[in-house]
């Protein structure tokens, strides 16, 4: 097995100005390794930092310390806590995908734009683009009459699935994922999740946050589970690893 990400000692603290400075610890000294075409769960109960640990790992929040290195094909890695924001830009627009829990789009732009735009933003045809999008629309069974519509009329569903295809037309290496099926009801759940366990088939590394603990299990190779010391009743419970740390502690399952 490859490792693709690695992750140490990562610690995110909000300054809340607002509140005169006060310090907020969303988690303290995460570790954790995933292999490259590897499913990774993050679990936790509400509150315990899981969107902001997959943010930070995404860089839409900088850690307050600790490293996320990501390596490529021939072990060659590259720390995304302390690169550019221009160089995160160029990771996230070439080997990292993000897939949130609501698409936000502009609202007369029409599916097929919306799912081709990282191509045309790389320097693709649009013939050629669209070409690999009809693809695509056509095996996640979106329609025809909707290609050309606004999918900010579409249904929660449609929506999520034309957010996906959005995220895997470039083909990135790694997708991260916040709660994508949240919103959604039993069977466009259903639908995403066939199209997340397609994309394992393809051996793309992904890290996600799902509400529904059984959909977690059904997708994940591991689970990284966050908890709190004042989460075990006894104290010889108490992992060893965890009595030094009145923080926030972790471990997997």
């Amino acid at each position: 097995m490859k490792l693709h990400l690695e992750v140490k000692n990562l610690t995110k603290i909000f300054k809340m100005h607002i509140l005169n400075g006060k310090e907020i610890t969303a988690f303290k000294n995460i570790s954790f390794d995933l292999n490259r075409g590897k499913f990774m769960g993050i679990s936790g109960k509400s509150g315990y930092g899981k969107s902001s640990l997959i943010k930070c790992i995404y860089r839409n929040y900088k850690p307050t310390s600790g490293t996320v290195n990501l390596y490529d094909e021939n072990g060659i890695k590259i720390d995304l806590t302390s690169i550019s924001d221009y160089e995160m830009l160029g990771i996230r627009n070439n080997r990292i995908g993000y897939v949130s829990q609501f698409l936000q789009i502009l609202p007369r732009v029409t599916a097929m734009n919306i799912i081709t735009e990282p191509l045309i933003d790389k320097g693709w045809e649009y013939d050629t683009a669209a070409e690999r999008a009809v693809k695509l629309l056509k095996l996640f069974d979106i329609p025809k009459n909707l290609w050309d519509a606004f999918p900010s009329t579409f249904s929660g569903g449609e929506k999520q699935r034309i957010n996906l295809l959005r995220t895997i037309i470039d083909c990135p290496e790694m997708v991260i994922f916040d709660e994508p099926t949240a919103s959604l009801d039993r069977k466009n759940r259903k639908i995403i999740m066939e199209i997340i366990k397609e994309m394992k088939k393809q051996d793309i590394t992904m890290i996600g946050i799902f509400h529904d603990r059984k959909e977690l299990e059904e997708l994940s190779d591991e689970i990284f589970q966050l908890v709190r010391s004042d989460d075990f009743s006894d104290e010889a419970d108490v992992p060893e690893f965890a009595r030094s740390s009145e923080e926030m502690i972790n471990f997997k399952l």
